[in-house]
């Protein structure tokens, strides 16, 4: 009996021994995360996700790093927020644009004039309705981490200036595969024209589009300006990106781990936005040097607005009205 009971204890004893060699291992465990941009490597995308992986290599002791690929060289936003979805890359960036297509409801910021300033869009995507849309993702496989901004959208052409809706008329607009905006462009009498961003420059070089719009930002990275002579600040979408990860990545995560990366999230989403529209103030000014760049009145803006107005109750019901008459309740609760 006493050969026994020390057999016992010795078996346990090994066995005890395994299991926290396994607790051990676990703790020790490491993780890779493949995360893609649409934007180059002098944008402030680029270096927000720069800063998210500095906070996330430091902060988990070096037991999760983080490889960088720019200029859509792991796919469009779309064929990258699928490949989170299958699992072969664990964070992206996208603009809210193509996330429509996954949820319906990201549309609400494709509205036209919707935010009066980035003040305002901070005051909803950072408070209880931009969580809501963050956490809405979970039932595609992805989990948003955090709004960071892409900026408003201003159109550029290479015919003429301009200055009011009539002059919009006629011309061939690039716009993303989204219907809002096809619609909006074509309620200002433009002939908007979907396509990928990859091949946004050699249309516009050959003549396949009079213009765009996107952030000041980007039509300077991009060189937009070297195949369009005019621009006009028209302002007329704010747009946000959402930095996500795939949620089954992020759920097999240690729980301390979790955090870091999403206190990584909101660190570098606040130094994304600073950059951002530092960059897209020093930007427009760069492109007065090498374009005409109209300033529109208030009065002129307006005119704009008063036209794309009708698109609300036209995509009021794929968004949900309670959405829409939310967000506006909060911008004027924000002081707005």
């Amino acid at each position: 009996m006493k050969k026994i009971w020390v057999s016992v204890l010795v078996i346990s004893i090994a066995m005890s021994g395994l299991f926290a060699e396994g607790k051990q291992d676990d703790s020790e465990k490491t993780y890779k995360i493949t995360a893609g941009i649409g934007l180059n490597d002098k944008s402030a995308q680029y270096e927000g996700l720069m800063y998210f992986k500095e906070l996330v290599e430091k902060n988990s002791n070096g037991r999760i790093t983080v490889d960088v690929y720019h200029s859509s060289q792991l796919g469009d936003d779309r064929e990258m927020m699928e490949a989170l979805q299958r699992g072969e890359q664990e964070v992206t960036c996208p603009s809210t644009a193509p996330i429509v297509s996954f949820q319906p409801e990201f549309g609400v910021f494709d509205l036209p004039f919707l935010f009066p300033n980035a003040e305002a869009a901070d005051a909803v995507l950072d408070g209880k309705i931009g969580q809501e849309l963050l956490d809405s993702l979970s039932i595609v496989g992805l989990k948003g981490l955090a709004f960071w901004e892409n900026g408003y959208r201003n159109l550029t052409n290479s015919k003429r200036a301009v200055y009011t809706p009539a002059d919009v008329n006629g011309l061939k607009v690039r716009t993303m595969e989204n219907p809002m905006h096809l619609d909006a462009w074509t309620t200002l009498g433009a002939n908007p024209t979907p396509m990928a961003f990859g091949e946004l420059f050699s249309a516009m070089q050959q003549g396949v589009v009079d213009g765009q719009e996107n952030p000041w930002g980007t039509i300077y990275l991009q060189n937009f300006f070297e195949v369009q002579g005019f621009a006009t600040d028209t302002g007329h979408v704010y747009s946000p990106f959402v930095l996500l990860i795939a949620e089954k990545f992020f759920n097999d995560l240690p729980e301390d781990l979790q955090k870091v990366v999403q206190d990584a999230a909101i660190a570098s989403r606040d130094r994304e936005r600073e950059l951002n529209r530092k960059y897209n103030s020093e930007y427009k000014e760069k492109l007065k040097e090498v374009m005409t760049v109209v300033e529109l009145t208030p009065a002129q803006k307006a005119e704009f607005q008063s036209m794309v107005m009708p698109v609300y109750d036209t995509y009021s019901k794929a968004i949900g009205k309670d959405l829409i008459d939310s967000v506006l309740a909060e911008i004027k609760s924000a002081g707005y």
